[in-house]
């Protein structure tokens, strides 16, 4: 039997879907620590050194969080959780910071991790898909520019 050959096309993943992180919004509850078991249980032995590396992370001082034990609101944790509301677009008021900085210390500051990494994540994911498509037109204009010439 002659049968005629379909070409093959292959669809290649450049990147995994992932969960959205959504504008507005926490991308995840507070209490929803199982999303993120490594830090959870960093945040349950070693809590000061926890929350000095989130801070870190989202590019306070290292040893600012140590001031939180002054009072009873906790400033740091006041003023950490504001700031990545305000950077990732999140609503949100300051009765609430106060709310669950008092009341759910471990548990924010677990919070806030997750959004900083999935949103470091996301713009990481974005940076390097355009990345890789403005490279991809680079080497396309670099072949169209090599269609005209002779090559011996």
């Amino acid at each position: 039997m002659d049968r005629e050959r379909l070409p093959l096309q292959l669809t290649v993943v450049q990147s995994q879907p992932g969960p959205a992180v959504r504008d507005g919004q926490w991308s995840t509850g507070l209490c929803e620590c199982y999303g993120d078991m490594g830090d959870c249980c960093f945040a349950l032995w070693c809590l000061p050194v926890f929350v000095c590396k989130t801070n870190r992370a989202a590019g306070g001082c290292v040893c600012l969080p140590l001031l939180d034990c002054v009072g009873c609101v906790p400033p740091a944790s006041l003023a950490m959780r504001a700031a990545v509301r305000e950077r990732y677009g999140i609503e949100g008021n300051v009765f609430s910071d106060c709310f669950y900085g008092c009341c759910c210390y471990p548990l924010s500051w677990c919070q806030m991790s997750r959004e900083i990494k999935k949103r470091t994540a996301a713009l990481a994911k974005a940076q390097s898909s355009s990345l890789s498509s403005s490279s991809s037109k680079t080497c396309r204009t670099a072949l169209l520019y090599l269609d005209d010439s002779h090559l011996i």
